[in-house]
């Protein structure tokens, strides 16, 4: 069984200039996980519900803080005004394109590759999708993991 028999060619996509907010938008709307970014018709990027969480992690902070009483006090005020100044930088994120946080490494077959060959990849690399393009580069379908057992389970 080739990835063509199995591949969805309703490719829900983007460009590299859409706006992270549209694209977040975008993966809750169409209830996927990720989609190809795509410029004049060629796979540019991908993108997943991933690389957007990255953007909402905090750094740890390490070791043991007793606060001094004036401290007491202040560490309210300070984490408000951190919160808010998390607040800002995730708006201030939103508005970016998407090719800031893509990934540009991008994996793709073509529709004539072996669905067990288009399994080893997804397994090797720990990835979800992959772009299905022709022999130009051109997108015209992507396939799961999910789309690769269904097809499994018709043999």
């Amino acid at each position: 069984m080739e990835v063509k028999d199995v591949m969805n060619t309703e490719v829900v996509i983007c460009s590299p200039d859409t706006p992270i907010r549209e694209v977040a938008q975008l993966l809750k709307q169409e209830k996927i996980s990720g989609l190809p970014v795509v410029d004049d018709g060629k796979v540019v990027g991908i993108v997943s519900e991933g690389d957007i969480l990255a953007l909402l992690e905090v750094p740890e902070h390490g070791g043991l803080w007793l606060p001094s009483p004036f401290e007491v006090i202040e560490v309210p005020i300070r984490e408000l005004l951190n919160w808010e100044e998390t607040k800002d930088m995730l708006e201030d994120f939103g508005s970016k394109p998407i090719k800031e946080i893509m990934t540009k490494g991008v994996y793709a077959v073509g529709p004539d590759t072996f669905i067990e060959d288009a399994a080893t990849i997804l397994s090797k690399h720990k990835i979800n999708r992959l772009p299905v393009v022709n022999e130009d580069g051109t997108l015209v379908g992507i396939v799961t993991r999910g789309d690769i057992i269904a097809g499994l389970g018709q043999l």
